[in-house]
């Protein structure tokens, strides 16, 4: 099972991008985020075209987020549970049916910045909740993959000049430790499980030739659980679609399950 996470950063604005790349890679099971829309107007049928069932928590022209995936999706969630509804569509999880199943949830964690106004309390609440609901998760003893945008850049290797992110959201020292608070529930980094190589980001500026210096971030992440990481077969990012006609700023990270 290859399960696919990308910002798609518009999926109608990208819709040609985004439908080239699934048609070339096949993914069984894809996470994407801020799709900048509301569910009636996500182009769902697009992808029925191609095969998947599709989910959608949008929003109108901001954040969203979605899952597609080639095989039914099951108890489905809207959001994160704690304290109940929210006004941002960030949070997308189902079970994917198979053989054996698979929780996936899609994120799109807040950025963060500017830090001095609210929406760093923002984020960090943000990050507080979701790592009460993986708890939750984790206590079902299932494969269960987190993943998506997570707007976190975990440890200075994660970025090509860690210097020019200091005070910034995403590497703040208090958001590194939620980061690790979350993960420290059980969860692994997937790409550092399979791969960990240094220099493989999946997120480049527009700006100053970045993608082309690769002056990247890894702001993408797939964490899993015990279940899940026993199943990891290996690691993707497909950077070469950065320098596609009207690419994301991000681009796919890909895991295999051997399921």
């Amino acid at each position: 099972m290859r399960i696919a996470t990308w910002n798609v950063n518009s999926v109608n604005a990208r819709l040609e991008t985004v439908l080239k790349w699934f048609e070339a890679a096949q993914p069984d099971v894809a996470c994407l985020q801020e799709i900048k829309c509301v569910d009636e107007k996500f182009p769902t049928e697009a992808f029925e075209r191609l095969g998947y069932n599709v989910a959608v928590h949008g929003q109108k022209s901001y954040n969203g987020v979605a899952l597609l995936s080639k095989t039914p999706l099951e108890d489905v969630r809207r959001g994160l549970p704690d304290p109940g509804a929210e006004e941002q569509s960030r949070y997308l999880e189902a079970v994917i049916a198979g053989p054996m199943p698979v929780r996936v949830a899609s994120i799109y964690l807040p950025n963060g910045n500017p830090v001095d106004t609210e929406k760093y309390p923002y984020k960090l609440d943000w990050m507080g909740r979701l790592t009460r609901h993986a708890r939750d998760l984790l206590a079902l003893e299932e494969p269960l993959v987190l993943t998506g945008d997570f707007n976190v850049i975990p440890e200075a290797r994660d970025a090509e000049f860690p210097a020019n992110w200091e005070g910034d959201a995403l590497f703040r020292p208090q958001t590194r430790e939620a980061f690790r608070t979350l993960k420290y529930l059980g969860l692994t980094d997937a790409y550092l499980e399979a791969d960990g190589a240094p220099g493989a980001y999946t997120f480049w500026d527009y700006q100053a030739g970045a993608w082309q210096r690769n002056n990247g971030i890894r702001i993408d992440h797939a964490l899993l659980s015990p279940q899940a990481v026993d199943l990891l077969a290996g690691v993707s990012i497909h950077r070469d679609v950065r320098g596609w006609d009207k690419p994301s700023d991000h681009v796919p990270f890909v895991i295999e399950l051997d399921v």
